[in-house]
């Protein structure tokens, strides 16, 4: 059939939607034995079931689902509620619609298979067309956005219903398998696909079918394995996928099944989710509304940041005739990094984070043992992981007072409007710093205050451009002015970005808009900065490695699993793991970079390595500047 305008539709083309989580646990959690019909709650309890969906609501969902999983005529059967499917359903999605009234949340029908599968094996193909449907008519009618069909054990099975679905409805549909569930079509052992091969085959078949709107995940698994699959899925499909994670697996508390997953395991998995292409992200058995609202604070950031990137905010000069910009100063005389880059040689910057407090004397004695060991410049970034530190021009100021050695600063989009961006980096000139890295910048929530307001007039390819601009003396608004800026402008990239074809082309935008160097994220994996390289080989300017060396096996895990945008292998881990003492880490850390640097020499034009936890000797024994045994 042919599908009508659906909001569920709009809503998933315009941002990564966030679903509910478990219905049957909660009910559960309320006292209702589990003997009982669920489904029939929607009729005999419906101020819980109204409850359970206004919690979900509260916490940010963007859709919940309607209480109907088993509302189907073959599973109300063994309740004798046959001739209630129709009356089940439509009292479900009414209470749906009235706790999602207020903040504008979708309702979602939920259906589930039709039993388990030797109840299927007994009932004719056309037996479990019929029921199915039956519930999507009954759910369609009452006004539903979409349909689930979750938690599907047998691919076959979900086809079928799929097909029956959409003889019926022409709403959008999201296809889900519950991966792992016992007689299921994808056995798992020791939390891994038994044959990785013949489920993205199936999955891929499943998605190929026309009325198929999403296609993904549910229940069974906890949010680590589904992270597996959903990577695995994506190499398959173009269609958007959803993941709805159980919160762990249950253990037996006094004989009851507890999930053990906290809210914040969760979020961590949603952004991992996220960062892994899942454009619908939701929970199953064992979340809770705490579990939601976490991940809904955790992706809607992240989401809102990729927003406000794409597509980049074009920049206009709006002044009354085209002003006269004058010739740029020549990179090489801008400063001394930009004399190393006009020449070809390498780059060697060590990356201090600025301060809590207003305390420099640390820094300082830092920055001049860098400067005397031989190191390029100091690399400051700005609100780093959107955490509120002393002002990096300022640090930058005062290193370059101090320490004989040039600054790098970071220039993040996040927190300043244009007109207030335009101005820092004018204040920048007059301090005598020469070279700006721009940067979009973490969203707050993903920091430490997550209620603070996000600013992003512009992102990194957009600032580049004023920055061009700037250089030749004229700013946004048309002005002119003399003598221009001279910044030696940089620029970021990722080469391990989920979505390695959109940061190829964000990366010739800023390229195009005037990037005259990069430098990247912090890099773990050789041969994904080379690929990344190759993509790039015809964009010619120079590429400076990121690396931050590992101080510890608890710094490695956090590297891995807090930093956005970061990718370390599981091997490195297992290498980290080795170090049973502090010295032990470090060493092994800066083994591992040694590598890393050793590897890339001869494809990039220098490395900006980190001091971790300000630990200026680790990068300097990384680079050959010190004895690894000072350390």
């Amino acid at each position: 059939m042919q599908m009508t305008e659906s909001r569920f539709i709009d809503l998933l083309n315009e941002r990564v939607m966030l679903g509910d989580g478990a219905m049957g646990t909660e009910i559960y959690q309320h006292g209702v034995f589990v003997n009982t019909c669920f489904d029939e709650l929607n009729l005999a309890r419906p101020d819980l079931i109204r409850k359970v969906h206004a919690a979900y609501a509260a916490a940010g969902a963007d859709f919940i689902e309607t209480n109907t999983f088993g509302a189907n005529r073959l599973r109300l059967a063994k309740f004798g509620l046959v001739d209630k499917v129709a009356e089940i359903n439509r009292a479900a999605v009414a209470l749906a619609k009235e706790a999602a009234e207020e903040s504008g949340v979708l309702v979602v029908g939920s259906m589930g298979p039709i039993g388990s599968a030797a109840h299927h094996s007994m009932i004719s193909e056309a037996e479990a067309k019929e029921a199915f449907a039956e519930q999507a008519q009954a759910l369609a009618n009452a006004g539903v956005d979409a349909i689930v069909l979750e938690t599907f054990a047998s691919a076959e099975a979900l086809k079928l219903a799929v097909t029956a679905v959409a003889q019926v409805v022409s709403i959008p549909l999201v296809a889900q398998v519950a991966v792992g569930a016992a007689g299921g079509s994808f056995p798992i052992q020791n939390d891994q696909l038994l044959d990785p091969s013949r489920f993205q085959t199936v999955m891929a078949s499943i998605a190929e079918m026309a009325p198929v709107s999403v296609i993904g995940l549910n229940c069974a698994l906890g949010p680590a394995t589904m992270l597996d699959c959903l990577k695995l899925l994506k190499a398959v499909t173009d269609k958007p996928v959803s993941v709805q994670p159980n919160a762990g697996l249950p253990r037996e508390v006094d004989g009851r099944s507890i999930y053990m997953s906290t809210p914040e395991y969760m979020a961590e998995y949603a952004k991992r989710f996220f960062e892994n292409g899942a454009r619908v992200i939701g929970g199953c058995c064992g979340t809770t509304p705490d579990h939601i609202q976490e991940m809904v604070r955790a992706v809607r950031a992240m989401d809102r940041a990729m927003v406000e990137q794409r597509p980049s905010r074009t920049i206009e000069i709006k002044a009354a005739k085209q002003p006269e910009a004058v010739e740029p100063l020549p990179l090489a005389e801008r400063s001394s990094i930009g004399a190393r880059i006009s020449s070809g040689e390498p780059i060697i910057s060590i990356e201090l984070t600025p301060p809590r407090g207003v305390s420099l004397g640390q820094v300082l004695d830092k920055a001049k043992r860098c400067a005397d060991a031989g190191v390029h410049a100091i690399n400051i970034p700005d609100g780093p992981r959107a955490s509120a530190r002393m002002s990096p021009m300022a640090m930058a100021a005062k290193i370059q007072e101090a320490a004989d050695i040039e600054a790098i600063l970071h220039v993040c989009c996040r927190d300043r409007n244009l007109i207030g961006l335009q101005s820092d980096l004018m204040g920048a000139q007059a301090l005598g710093i020469r070279n700006a890295l721009i940067i979009t910048g973490d969203p707050p929530k993903l920091g430490e205050y997550p209620d603070a307001t996000a600013v992003f007039d512009v992102d990194a390819i957009a600032l580049t451009s004023v920055v061009q601009g700037l250089n030749r003396g004229v700013d946004i608004a048309g002005n002119t002015f003399n003598p221009p800026l001279g910044l030696t402008l940089a620029v970021g990239a990722n080469p391990v970005a989920t979505d390695l074809t959109r940061e190829v082309s964000r990366f010739r935008r800023k390229v195009a808009a005037g990037a005259e160097y990069a430098i990247t994220q912090p890099v773990y994996d050789v041969a994904m900065l080379i690929d990344f390289l190759s993509r790039i080989e015809d964009v010619k300017i120079p590429i400076v490695a990121g690396i931050w060396p590992f101080s510890s096996y608890k710094n490695a895990e956090f590297m891995a699993n807090e930093v956005p945008g970061v990718v370390v292998p599981k091997a490195l881990l297992d290498r980290m793991s080795q170090a049973k003492t502090r010295a032990a880490g470090r060493r092994i850390g800066i083994e591992i970079a040694r590598e890393m640097v050793a590897a890339l020499t001869p494809h990039v034009a220098g490395f900006a390595v980190s001091a971790p936890f300000g630990n200026v000797k680790i990068p300097l024994a990384v680079m050959g500047l010190i004895d690894m045994d000072a350390t």
